[in-house]
Order: C-alpha cells, then sequence, then structure tokens
C-alpha cells in the first residue's frame, strides 16, 4: 500500500498544475495517469487560448489566476511557455450582437476586466486585412493571451517532481474502497493506494471515476477538431472569436501563435457527443469558408496538420469544482468544457491555498461551481 496525503486521478491539465502547488505546500502527493506521460488527454489537443474574458466570476477569477501565473512563469520559473498578451478580440457584426456583448461588459469590467468596445477602424488595427463587410466593431480585452499546451504542461511536471511529487504512468483506476463515507484505498492496474483526500481530474474520463464511487457526474465529452498552418511572420496577434452561428457551427476562433502558425478551431453545430477523436473530412471546408469570409487574407496559407480532441461537457457550460456530499474526501475539479488549459493553472493555484489555509476566500467559486447545482444557467461565451 503506498501512502499519500492527497492522490489527484489524472495528469492533465488541471491534475498537473494543481499537483505542484499541492507539493510545494509541503503535502505528500501522487498522481495516477493512465496514459504514459503528462498531457496525453485533452491537453495536447488544446490549441492555447487563455483569456479571463468570461461571462461569469467565478471562471474570471479563476482566468485571472492564471494570466499572472503565466505572466510570471519565466521569470519565476525558468520556464518558457511561448505565452503572449495578443489579447481576445471580438468582432461584431449585427446590433444584437453588439447590444448582448456592451451588456456583458458592465459584469466584466466590475471584475476589473481590462476590455471595452472598439470601432472598426480599432478592430482593423488589430487585425489588418480583417472584412470591413457590416462590422460595427467589438469587444477587446488587451491582457489576455496565448502558450503552448505543451510547454505548459512540461513546465509544471517538472515543477511538480522538484517538489517531490510521484507521478504514476500506465496505470488505471479499477476501484475504490469505501468506508464510513470516505475513500479508504485505491485499486489500479499496478497499485494499491490510501489518501487522506483524493481528488478527480479526469477530464474525459471524469464520469468513469464517479461510477467507481457510486455517483453520477454530469460530464460528458464532445468532439471537438482543430488545425494549424505553416509558420509565416507575424501579422495579427489577438485570438479572433466569430460568434455568428450558422446551420454547421456555433462559432470559430483563430490566433497567430508565438511561432507564426495560425491555429484555429470551430464549434460544431449540432455538437458531436462520444469519444471519437478520428479527423473528420467535414472539418476544413467548413471551418476554412467561414475563416476567409472574415479574414481573407489568411487564403494563401498552407494547413500543415488537423487534429480531434475531446470537450468533457456539463449540462449548462460550467465546471464542476467541489466536495462531493456523498463521499466527505472526495474533490472533483472536472467537467472544464474545453477550457481546462486556460482554466488549469490558477484553479490549481487557488485549490491548493484552499486545502492547505481552508480560508472562506474562494467560496463564491465553490458555490457557483458546485456539482449540486441545478444546471439551468448556460455560459455566454464558451
Amino acid at each position: 500500500m503506498k501512502n499519500y496525503d492527497i492522490t489527484i486521478i489524472g495528469a492533465g491539465s488541471i491534475g498537473t498544475p494543481l499537483a505542484f502547488y499541492l507539493g510545494r505546500s509541503g503535502l505528500k502527493v501522487a498522481v495516477i495517469e493512465k496514459h504514459s506521460s503528462v498531457g496525453q488527454g485533452q491537453n495536447k489537443s488544446a490549441i492555447g487560448g487563455v483569456r479571463a474574458t468570461h461571462s461569469d466570476p467565478a471562471k474570471i477569477l479563476i482566468g485571472q489566476k492564471t494570466i499572472n501565473i503565466l505572466n510570471r512563469m519565466e521569470e519565476e520559473f525558468g520556464f518558457q511557455v511561448d505565452w503572449m498578451t495578443g489579447g481576445y478580440l471580438f468582432p461584431v457584426f449585427n446590433n444584437y450582437t453588439e447590444r448582448a456583448l456592451k451588456k456583458l461588459l458592465e459584469l466584466q469590467k466590475h471584475f476589473d476586466l481590462q476590455i471595452d468596445w472598439i470601432g472598426p477602424d480599432d478592430v482593423e488595427k488589430l487585425a489588418p486585412g480583417i472584412s470591413r463587410k457590416k462590422l460595427l466593431g467589438g469587444t477587446y480585452s488587451p491582457e489576455d493571451g496565448s502558450a503552448s499546451p505543451l510547454k505548459v504542461i512540461d513546465a509544471f511536471y517538472q515543477l511538480a517532481r522538484y517538489k517531490g511529487v510521484d507521478f504514476y504512468f500506465n496505470e488505471e483506476v479499477q476501484s475504490f474502497q469505501i468506508q464510513n463515507k470516505k475513500i479508504t484505498q485505491i485499486q489500479t492496474t499496478k497499485n494499491k493506494y490510501s489518501s487522506g483526500l483524493v481528488i478527480n481530474a479526469a477530464g474525459a474520463g471524469a464520469a468513469a471515476i464517479g461510477k467507481l464511487a457510486g455517483l453520477d457526474f454530469p460530464v460528458y465529452p464532445e468532439s471537438h477538431e482543430g488545425g494549424i498552418t505553416e509558420p509565416v511572420q507575424q501579422f495579427f496577434k489577438p485570438m479572433i472569436v466569430d460568434i455568428r452561428q450558422d446551420n454547421f457551427s456555433a462559432n470559430y476562433y483563430f490566433y497567430q501563435n508565438f511561432e507564426g502558425q495560425v491555429v484555429f478551431c470551430i464549434t460544431p453545430q449540432p455538437n458531436i457527443p462520444g469519444v471519437d477523436i478520428d479527423c473528420t473530412s467535414d472539418f476544413l471546408p467548413l471551418v476554412t469558408k467561414r475563416m476567409l469570409t472574415l479574414y481573407p487574407r489568411l487564403r494563401n496559407l498552407r494547413i500543415r496538420r488537423t487534429w480531434r480532441g475531446l470537450y468533457p461537457m456539463t449540462p449548462d457550460g460550467f465546471p464542476i469544482v467541489g466536495y462531493t456530499k456523498e463521499i466527505t474526501n472526495l474533490m472533483n475539479l472536472i467537467g472544464m468544457c474545453g477550457q481546462g488549459f486556460m482554466l488549469g493553472p490558477g484553479l490549481g493555484e487557488i485549490i491548493a491555498e484552499y486545502i492547505e489555509t481552508k480560508n472562506d476566500k474562494y467560496d463564491s467559486i465553490f458555490k457557483q461551481l458546485s456539482l449540486y447545482r441545478d444546471f439551468s444557467g448556460s455560459e455566454k461565451l464558451k
């Protein structure tokens, strides 16, 4: 039996940063991962965007934490993770969207987000060559940015190892032994573990972990596709998010990364439930048509590759964060809805601080993202 203060299930965008912050607090931490290394689940499919520009207080706070961490990553820890503060730009082409985003600005500014409405000329300055057809302006948040998901998770892995965290790869959790509403033993394909606290950070596998404890977690994977072009000289910096819907997609977004490659993704409509990560023949014709209509300057770029990954979704589009009532030493950090990379570092720092201090500083996050909410709301900027 291997004994730990805390055992994290999942070495992905959430579990790996959390492992570092817990290890830094002096706790004895184990991370169990079914894959052969960190970030082999949803992390390696992330396109790299990081924003605090959300529509709800909890994710705004977590996103602000992440941005602050990534801003300091090279200076404080010595890791260059391709962090760029290019901002997020939401161009607007109709009065309905303009009213909705301007109303949302009131909430966002209340939480000290550096975001504002800009006119068409300023939009074009940020994205030279963008189509001006029906362009009314947009919202722009200059402090948001992007980083390399692979470099970020590797940095946190190295930092966690330095702080004494033990990672167990190629191990899958098979069962829990439960007594008096507590997990007393974790059985994997290789070992047995005892732990004062068990944290479910299993991404798309989170619901399966719940079932081992006799619990039903509303986390349902969906498939999304992304792509990347050849590198070219930098000609725009913000993540451009077009939230107009059509019959086939809810939105699409793209940016030029640290190495000059344009990275892009689209939200299919209707959603594609399941765990299929094989690339489709529909993605490129759909996304390139929309991107070129908005930004004709992209038409001569050559696409290097495409891929498909999973979004662990919840019914309302918000994560699930906090302890379970049924199993008192089980905590969930699950259902990130495709935003695990941008939420992971901030959430890791928050959860580690909460576990160490037990203060009520983050009660609003636990309340809003509780497993026991009614899931009737909806994230406005998914």
